[in-house]
This record gives structure tokens, sequence and C-alpha cells, in this order.
């Protein structure tokens, strides 16, 4: 079907980009059963063996807000299909490797698929009506918690009862899937104004400042926080960020805005997204963690991989169950009042924890009630961004967006490991965090949720939120 003569049909058009941000989230969490069976399979270290993840986080980082600036320069629909293309290379890769070097490989190219999120997002505002907009955006920008949540329980199931590499031969044929959707249901977006010639030199300088910033932060506990690798990373990610400033303000046609970026409202939203990205993931870092404790520790629940993966799954359920709540309040109060809320309620699944902790059913309250103030804070975050940005660059800023949220999860992983790490005892051989580590890391997910409520009230308000978000007309008769 050619799609520039199609019609547009909202609820096609929905379902598909949110099937492809879930898929794109299941890259995420599919390794994640096999973390601790990788060196055994794959022949080769621990150490070595977490690079499976760290390759993923990596890639993700460096190509979204790429991938954001080539859409708005060629097109959605276009690199939406494009993100799709590593998505299923990246998961052939994966299913065929038999050692090390091409599973990371694979997982970085399953990485570069991540685009798509923001991609569709800002998609959903060129080919959407005004009033179906806030809810779709909404549950768009769920869709990777959602796809997070589902994806442990389904990989542990597969790799609990078939072979692993089953697990990447599905992700092949759901990323598949995903391709021939978009390309039979998801029609040309209208140009949206993006001039000039793709910024070569703003992409390198921006990928060699995350490279070496995401490194020294989710590898510094394993090389030393003092060691000369990761302080040289440090600075050498100031460096690329510096240089990358100075030439991004220089140039005609940067990859990323800054005067833009420096408003407010955008400014303050990237800021409260990396906060709640930090929050977020404090709570998935744990309670994973506490789950699977044998229970002879006092505080663990002894449950296995597969148990453990169902009874996280709610939570994802529940970031779906909320996004439309979320855009009623956004409508109503705007999105500002939505990331508030949003913010808050976090902070009080933290909180829970101080008389939750204990059980599976306690532990899966505290998981919803956080899922659920992080589905309305998610779903918030793109219109504050796309009520502050022209047309012309709303791919680019809700991928800087979503790499700010990314960046807050590698600094959750970081600093939460390391809370784990100084409060922990020898069990049975090994070293184990104790009650009092978990429940410090959980509070601190309290404290830095309201952190984020505070920037929150911070943002410009604007009373045209909603109608800056929705002023592109339905495309149904042009497209």
């Amino acid at each position: 079907m050619d799609p520039s003569t199609s019609t547009v049909r909202p609820n096609g058009v929905l379902g598909v980009l949110a099937a492809a941000g879930i898929v794109a989230a299941l890259m995420q969490t599919l390794v994640v059963p096999l973390i601790g069976d990788l060196p055994r399979l794959l022949d080769t270290t621990a150490s070595n063996a977490i690079w499976a993840v760290t390759a993923t986080l990596l890639a993700a980082a460096v190509t979204t807000p790429i991938a954001g600036r080539l859409g708005d320069l060629y097109g959605k629909r276009t690199m939406l299909l494009a993100s799709t293309v590593p998505l299923i290379a990246g998961s052939v890769v994966c299913a065929l490797a038999t050692s090390v070097a091409p599973m990371i490989i694979g997982r970085g190219l399953q990485g570069m698929g991540m685009g798509i999120v923001p991609l569709g997002i800002s998609a959903l505002r060129d080919l959407l009506p005004p009033q179906r907009l806030g809810s779709s955006i909404a549950l768009m920008s769920s869709s990777m918690g959602i796809g997070g949540a589902l994806g442990l329980p389904i990989a542990a199931a597969v790799a609990e009862n078939t072979s692993w590499h089953v697990l990447f031969w599905g992700a092949a044929v759901l990323s598949a899937a995903v391709a021939a959707l978009i390309w039979l249901f998801i029609p040309a977006t209208p140009r949206s104004g993006a001039t000039g010639s793709f910024d070569f030199l703003g992409a390198l300088g921006l990928g060699a400042g995350l490279v070496c910033l995401l490194l020294a932060v989710s590898k510094g506990a394993d090389w030393g926080w003092a060691s000369g690798t990761t302080l040289g990373l440090f600075a050498a990610a100031v460096a690329a960020f510096a240089a990358w400033g100075w030439w991004e303000l220089r140039i005609t046609n940067p990859l990323v805005d800054l005067r833009v970026t420096a408003r407010p409202q955008v400014l303050l939203t990237n800021a409260a997204s990396v906060v709640i990205g930090f929050a977020m993931y404090a709570q998935a870092l744990i309670i994973p963690q506490l789950m699977q404790l044998p229970k002879e520790t006092g505080y663990g629940l002894g449950q296995s991989m597969l148990a453990m993966g169902l009874w996280m799954a709610p939570g994802g359920l529940m970031m779906m169950v909320v996004s439309p709540i979320g855009a009623r309040l956004s409508a109503a109060r705007g999105p500002k009042v939505t990331l508030f809320v949003g913010s808050l309620v976090i902070a009080l699944g933290y909180a829970s924890s101080t008389v939750l902790l204990g059980s599976t059913w306690g532990l899966l309250v505290l998981t919803c009630i956080c899922s659920g103030g992080v589905g309305l804070a998610y779903g918030s975050m793109p219109a504050l961004i796309m009520g502050a940005v022209p047309q012309s660059e709303t791919a680019a800023a809700n991928s800087f967006n979503t790499l700010m949220r990314s960046i807050g999860t590698s600094i959750s992983a970081a600093v939460v490991g390391v809370v784990l790490a100084q409060m922990s005892v020898q069990f049975g051989g090994h070293t184990l965090p104790t009650e009092n580590g978990f429940r410090t890391g959980l509070l601190l997910g309290c404290g830095v949720a309201l952190v984020a409520a505070l920037i929150t009230l911070t943002i410009p308000a604007r009373r045209a939120v909603a109608a800056t978000v929705e002023q592109p007309q339905p495309v149904a008769s042009k497209v």
C-alpha cells in the first residue's frame, strides 16, 4: 500500500506505534534472565558478559537523538522503518551467537532501534486529530515501561523451557512484524519544516561525550571510582560535551538546537526527566533482588526468575491503565500538573516500602504505585516538550528528552549499586545486600522523586500548552 495516498486510521496508527514501542522496549530486558548464565553460555567472564547489557544502553543513548534529527529532516515514517533494521539484524546476530563478541555486537544493534519511541510520539503529533493526541502520546510514552515489564516474565519463561537462542529468534520475528505493520499502516508524515543537512560532526561529538560519560557511570563501580580509567572517561566526557556545545551553537542546522533546549520549559522538563529516570529505575533494580534472595536471609522472598517476572509484570500494565487518566488530567490542568502528581505518586510508592517490605504482595503494591506514577510522568513529558519547540524539531526534542531519561537510569544504576555494595553482608559464601541497604535504596528513590516534584514546580506555567501541542491539523484528507 502506498502511504502517500492512504487514509489515516487513528486507532491503527496508535496501535502500530504502541506495539513498535513495546517491542523496542522488550529488547532492554530480553537478556536479563540470562545474565547469570551468560558467562557459561558464551564461554567468557562475568565482566565481559555484562557488556551484553551495557552495549544496548550505550547504543541507544548515542543513536536516539540522531534518529530524532533524521526523522525531522527526512520523515518520521522513513526513520521508523530504518530503526527496525538494526532491531531485526541485532536479534538475528544474537540468535546465532556462540561467543561473547557477536552477542555484544547484536545487543548494540538492538539498542540502535530504541529511537522508535520518540519518533513514534512525534509522528502522533503529525498524524492524529487534536482530540486524540493527549491520550495517544501518554500511551506511547508508557510503552517503554510496558515492554520492559512484560519482557521479564516472557524472557524468563522462554529461557527456562527452551534454548536461549529462541528468545532472539522470537525478537527477530516480532521486529520484522513491526516493520511490516509500519510499512502497511503508518503513512508518511507531513513535512515538518526542518531544513538543512545532517550535522555529522555534532552527532560524532555527542556520541563521544555520551560513550565516555555512560561508560564511566556504568562501569565505575567495577573499575573503581578513583581509578585512572574512570576519571579519564569523566574528563573526556566534559571535554567532548564542551566542544560539542561550542559547535552546536556555531552552526546553522545543529543536531540539537541548544538555544531551544535552554528555554525554561524545555530545560526544566529535561532536568525533571533525568530525576524521574533515576527514580523509575531504582525500584527496578531493588525489587527483583529482594524477590529472588533466599528466604534464609530473613528478608528475601525466595522467588524464581519466572515468578519474579510475573510479580513485576502488573507494574507495566499499570502504566497502560493510568495513561488515559494522565491524558485527561493534562487536558484539564496542563501537563505540568500531571508531571507533578506523577512525581508525588512515585514518592508515595517508595515511601510505602516502610510498611510493605516483607511479602510478595506488598512489593507488588509498591511496584504498581511507582509504575502508576511513572506512567503519569512519562505521559506528560512529551506534551511539555512539544508545547515549547517548533514543529520542525519535535522528533529531535523528544529524542533528546528520551536521552535525558536514559542518563537518569544510568546514574540510578550506579548510585543504587554503590549503596547496596556498601551495605552488604557475607551469606553462604556470597556477598549480599542487607535489608537496611534495600530500604536505604528505596528511600533514596522516594527522595529523588520529591526532587523531581520540586523541579516541576519551577517549570513556567503555559495556559496554551495543550493547544500548542495540538496545532497540527488532521492529515486524513492530505495523506
